[in-house]
């Protein structure tokens, strides 16, 4: 495989990626990836981000504690209340 490739973008935003890399890589159709944008830099990954891995299991812990997002945001109130009076 070479380092860079040109692909272009259709007008509704689909790009394709060359055959070889597909095989290259068993990537089939329907297949998920992660984009990370770093500043203008796109990175393509064909696997979920580890960050995206992490907050599903903080979800998914929480919930299990019987937690919800504004039960934790009420917390972090108080929290903050206390530290500015």
């Amino acid at each position: 495989m070479s380092d860079s490739m040109i692909i272009q973008m259709s007008q509704r935003g689909v790009m394709v990626l060359p055959k070889s890399l597909r095989e290259a890589y068993n990537l089939k159709a329907g297949e998920s990836f992660t984009l990370l944008d770093l500043g203008g830099v796109f990175v393509l990954s064909p696997q979920r981000s580890e960050i995206d891995v992490i907050a599903d299991r903080i979800s998914t812990d929480l919930q299990d504690k019987g937690e919800s997002l504004e039960s934790i945001l009420t917390t972090l109130r108080e929290e903050r209340e206390k530290y500015s009076e």
